[in-house]
């Protein structure tokens, strides 16, 4: 039967809310691990700089199993010659259309979704996540925090305050960005702010070393770097008011001049992008152009590409503007063209499943998990569309996926969400008491681990209780539950 499309505005509230292929989220964190994504966001964009505000309060992050695949590709080879391999940094997507990055700690990464959509190719995205490491290895994030406790006067906070918002709008393009940061500088600290200040460059000049270091040791090139800072200084040529000595990082064209010797003197400086790596880099950036920009104008923009990566962002695009029947045409192209390329076939399968579709969707999406078994946020979705067909033969089948896939994202309270309901459907169907009493007993584990992760901590303490009375006592599962009910929130320090 088939069933009416949602709406434009239901399919868009969907996309945000279901955790499925490219879906945003609010920024839910683990209490044991790290602070609130946003939290997080803000610090980081006050040390580095160069976040733009309208970045660090809007935006949340984009999970993707396509474009993080893509990243840790990217990434991998240069942990690997820092010796950071070991410390499983996560690289997040900020839901943000503008260029930049920054690290926020030893173990986390962060990249706008607009530095993929700028770069034409992935040596420059390469040579970000390489000068990033720089910081990683320099240990220039504790020093930094170190540099700003020594700040001890309200003054020269504010001031600091002032300089990242000049700095950062700028990098964004905000109009008069040097004169409201420079307003916000004023007062009777100068000298104490220009030693900060000149302490950061210098820091950003030795991340661009070691990211040199990185670079040619994995026999890439360093261009990509100097055609970023190209890109930056055409951002800042224009906006008024800018003093180089009051910026946490050297103006592009001083990069530029300190890079480029070592850049053209690397034996690696002509060697080019493989066509694969540059095929896959083509098909995220038209995927994030058709799920973040105005479907008109991704529309536009790919508008006469004839190319694979053309079509895909066409089928986001008009997925987005008309439905799922309009792009099924340009998806079932895709799939003929590629058809073990598994993203197509999880593409169709997410579009099958916002629209009301789930019993469509699943035989696509079970074929993107076996051509990609390992990527958990497909496994998640395919359970969430057999889940909505309702249909309990599948129930073994969803609790052996969600269980693999929360291997790989212990924090994900969807997955956990979905696996109650599995649980709880088989515990309904049990004609025993005793495996009834241990189906719902796990389903509530699993409820419980969902409030956590959503910072819900009195429901999951609850649910917790709710588990441990039917989980035989000092099994995993009971002590993890114990974990739960034991949790108390660290205090503030003051």
């Amino acid at each position: 039967m088939k069933t009416r499309a949602l709406t434009h505005s239901s399919r868009a509230n969907t996309i945000t809310s279901i955790m499925p292929f490219l879906a945003k989220f609010t920024a839910q964190s683990s209490f044991r691990r790290k602070p609130s994504v946003s939290r997080a966001v803000a610090t980081a964009s006050l040390i580095a700089g160069l976040l733009a505000p309208s970045a660090a309060a809007a935006g949340g992050l984009i999970r993707d199993a396509e474009t993080e695949a893509l990243i840790r590709d990217y990434a991998a080879p240069i942990f690997r010659v820092a010796g950071l391999t070991s410390q499983n940094i996560r690289i997040h997507l900020v839901n943000d259309k503008n260029f930049n990055a920054f690290v926020a700690d030893g173990r986390n990464m962060f990249m706008h979704a607009g530095t993929l959509m700028i770069s034409e190719t992935p040596n420059q995205v390469i040579g970000v996540i390489a000068h990033e490491t720089g910081h990683i290895t320099g240990g220039h994030l504790a020093r930094l925090r170190s540099q700003v406790a020594q700040m001890q006067s309200t003054a020269l906070a504010l001031q600091l305050l002032g300089l990242a918002a000049m700095a950062g709008g700028a990098l964004a393009g905000v109009p008069n960005a040097g004169q409201v940061g420079m307003g916000a500088m004023a007062g009777g600290t100068d000298v104490a702010m220009r030693s900060f200040m000149a302490y950061r460059q210098t820091e950003e000049s030795s991340a661009d070393q070691a990211a040199m270091t990185f670079l040619n040791a994995t026999e890439q090139s360093g261009r990509g770097m100097i055609e970023t800072f190209d890109v930056l200084a055409n951002k800042l040529r224009g906006i008024q008011g800018i003093n180089p000595y009051l910026m946490t990082h050297p103006l592009p064209q001083t990069r530029i001049a300190q890079l480029r010797t070592l850049v053209e003197s690397s034996p690696y400086y002509d060697v080019k992008d493989s066509p694969e790596l540059q095929y896959r880099h083509d098909l995220v950036r038209a995927k994030l152009s058709g799920f973040l920009e105005k479907p008109e104008a991704s529309l536009n923009r790919y508008r006469d590409d004839k190319t694979l990566a053309g079509t895909y962002a066409r089928a986001i695009a008009t997925y987005r503007k008309s439905g799922v029947d309009a792009a099924m045409p340009y998806i079932d192209q895709l799939i003929a063209a590629q058809p073990k390329w598994p993203y197509f076939h999880e593409i169709k399968g997410q579009f099958l499943f916002e629209s009301g579709r789930g019993r469509e969707a699943v035989g696509p999406l079970r074929q993107a998990v076996e051509l990609a078994p390992h990527e958990a946020l497909i496994q998640i979705m395919l359970a969430q569309a057999m889940l909505s067909t309702e249909d309990n033969r599948y129930l073994d089948e969803i609790i052996r996926n969600l269980r693999k896939a929360l291997v790989q994202e212990p924090q994900s309270a969807m997955g956990y969400r979905q696996l109650a309901m599995a649980y709880g459907r088989k515990g309904e169907l049990a004609g025993a008491e005793g495996a009834r009493r241990s189906f719902l007993a796990r389903a509530s584990l699993a409820s419980a681990e969902a409030y956590f992760y959503e910072g819900r901590l009195r429901e999951a303490k609850m649910m917790a209780q709710r588990a441990q009375d039917g989980l035989p006592g000092g099994t995993p599962q009971w002590l993890r539950a114990q974990d739960i009910l034991d949790f108390q929130m660290p205090e503030r320090k003051k």
